[in-house]
């Protein structure tokens, strides 16, 4: 009798806080599963129904519909406007300019420009990128870890870098460079590919350089150094195939040649040092 006193309490003081918070516009209270009350916010703005987020307090909810209201009908608000004492997260504050300034909304931090948009990530870091590249990620949440920029696609964690061309772990000043310095403009015209094949790079050794090859086991290992870069991705692929027919059970990448015969392939690939490291391997 007492557990069902309790529960019902319980039941008439939720009932009581959602009647004494209906009247917040843009409120609308909710309960989980454990029976805790949360508050979502939202508001309708040309016609489109936005949410703004859940929070634990009705008044913390009304304050984020407010905020809301205040950047869709005040252009003088800007992106450098936000302060992180908003009830707004960032990349909400980022969606509703955007929705406002040019008539598109996405769920994702994204601000458009003439021929080009931004991307961001925080208030101080902001990638750039070219309008064919809007779909892709206004649908696909651009994650950081370090330096290292990827999106989950299939259950899998995709880096940017492999949609231009360039291997997924790329290092750049090797394989790839950012033409005009902005390490954060993926603009297709700001990408140069220094190296397109795996496990290939230039490096200066004695003052001369060469193509080394590295094949990733466990850890590195050096497969050689060739004077060309074609000789460089055909020993890459020749490792490959020794490590296979030693009984090594991993999908390698193979390096695709263009504008050699069959016949000269061949001919590079008999003749091309292996190191012992890998010749001798076994799994």
């Amino acid at each position: 009798m007492k557990e069902n006193s309790m529960k019902k309490s319980s039941n008439a003081n939720s009932q009581n806080n959602i009647q004494n918070h209906s009247h917040l516009e843009g409120v609308f209270p909710a309960t989980k599963k454990s029976g805790e009350m949360y508050y979502r916010a939202s508001l309708t703005y040309r016609c489109k129904h936005i949410s703004l987020g859940s929070f634990p307090a009705a008044q913390d909810a009304h304050a984020a519909y407010v905020e809301g209201i205040r950047l869709l009908q005040t252009p003088e608000v800007t992106v450098n406007s936000y302060h992180s004492s908003s009830p707004l997260a960032f990349e909400k504050w980022i969606s509703l300019l955007n929705f406002r300034d040019n008539g598109v909304y996405s769920g994702n931090p994204i601000y458009m420009s003439k021929n080009f948009f931004y991307y961001y990530l925080s208030p101080s870091q902001t990638l750039k990128f070219d309008p064919d590249d809007l779909f892709y990620y206004a649908t696909h949440k651009i994650m950081c870890r370090g330096n290292h920029y990827f999106v989950a696609d299939h259950g899998s964690q995709i880096s940017i870098v492999t949609r231009y061309g360039i291997k997924p772990y790329a290092k750049e000043g090797r394989d790839f460079r950012f033409i005009n310095g902005d390490t954060n403009d993926f603009r297709r015209e700001n990408l140069e590919i220094l190296n397109i094949y795996h496990g290939v790079s230039l490096e200066q050794k004695n003052g001369q350089y060469h193509y080394t090859v590295r094949i990733h086991i466990k850890g590195n290992y050096l497969v050689g150094r060739y004077p060309s870069e074609t000789e460089a991705a055909i020993a890459y692929n020749k490792a490959v195939d020794i490590l296979k027919k030693n009984g090594l059970s991993k999908n390698f990448p193979q390096n695709y040649i263009e504008d050699l015969s069959p016949r000269k392939y061949a001919e590079i690939y008999s003749n091309l040092y292996i190191s012992p490291r890998i010749t001798e391997y076994r799994p």
